[in-house]
């Protein structure tokens, strides 16, 4: 499959998630298989009501993720740990997002070091985002390191 195919089943799949926020869905994929699928949701799928806010600055300042949800990318990532964890190694996690009329959003700059730092330690060897200019698949350990800068 194409890398715009994986992006448009992760865009699809970010239809299912239950944040208030954002919509997101992330797949994984190695040797053309998907291996894990993710949607951004509250842990243990509690109420998205009770715990999304609508702005990120209602967040207390110590809370570094603002945000009420697990990631999509951290959905597929327990996704293929529990389905598939001979085939992480190598792998490449696609990311999504959706706008408020729920069409696909292309993507800023890499900016999280919570889902960079896993996908490391699992071996996932690409990270890929949709920008304006383009698909760009960075190398997980790339990601990581310009996701500090953001941060």
């Amino acid at each position: 499959m194409t890398h715009e195919k994986y992006f448009k089943l992760a865009s699809e799949l970010a239809k299912k998630a239950t944040c208030l926020r954002s919509k997101c869905g992330s797949i994984i994929v190695k040797d053309d298989e998907i291996i894990g699928k993710g949607v951004n949701t509250p842990p243990n799928n509690l109420e998205s009501s009770r715990r999304c806010k609508n702005n990120k600055d209602d967040y207390p300042k110590k809370i570094t993720d603002k945000t009420c949800c697990i990631h999509a990318e951290q959905r597929a990532m327990f996704d293929a740990l529990k389905n598939n964890p001979e085939k992480i190694e190598g792998s490449i996690l696609y990311f999504a997002r959706l706008d408020e009329n729920e069409k696909f959003q292309k993507a800023g700059k890499p900016y999280c070091t919570i889902c960079s730092k896993m996908a490391l330690d699992l071996g996932i060897k690409h990270f890929a985002l949709w920008h304006e200019e383009g698909i760009k698949i960075y190398n997980t350990e790339e990601y990581n390191d310009l996701s500090y800068k953001f941060a």
